[in-house]
């Protein structure tokens, strides 16, 4: 079971770090519109308890406001 536990962390690590390597070459306000959407998901999922509509909700509404901010 250990060993199991190892190579799901493993995998989720390795996982993690193609998809923020993937995000080098975005510019900034496609960065802003990813973490407003990462945000607002994992706030979506939080206030409705798990919920998928929540969390897709969440989505978009982040996204949505990570897209209005602008970088100076």
């Amino acid at each position: 079971m250990k060993n199991q536990y190892k190579l799901i962390s493993l995998s989720a690590v390795l996982a993690a770090s193609l998809a923020l390597g993937g995000c080098a070459n975005l510019s900034h306000h496609d960065r802003n519109v990813i973490t407003g959407a990462g945000i607002g998901a994992v706030a979506g999922a939080v206030l409705t308890g798990g919920s998928s509509v929540g969390t897709v909700g969440g989505a978009a509404v982040g996204g949505v406001i990570g897209s209005t901010i602008r970088h100076r």
